[in-house]
């Protein structure tokens, strides 16, 4: 399952990034959005882009190129650490 998957209010762990994409990969990895990182889906636009969400302390908005290549797994509330 990929970021682009989940809907607003939902919580993720990011577990890597699909193949290829090294730009987007280098780019989110320097935002901060490295392995094992929680973050939670805060707004999704109309349209479907950009994505909002919250990670490490910050907002960040990505779009939905972006957020297709980071692979997540679903939390719940109570996995959250």
């Amino acid at each position: 399952m990929t970021l682009a998957d989940l809907k607003a209010g939902e919580l993720a762990e990011i577990t890597g990034y699909t193949l290829g994409n090294a730009a987007y990969r280098a780019k989110l990895l320097a935002l901060g959005l490295t392995h094992g990182v929680q973050l939670k889906i805060l707004n999704v636009a109309p349209l479907g882009d950009p994505f909002e969400i919250a990670v490490r302390g910050y907002h960040l908005s990505l779009r939905k190129a972006e957020v297709g290549v980071i692979k997540v797994k679903r939390l719940e509330k109570k996995d959250i650490v």
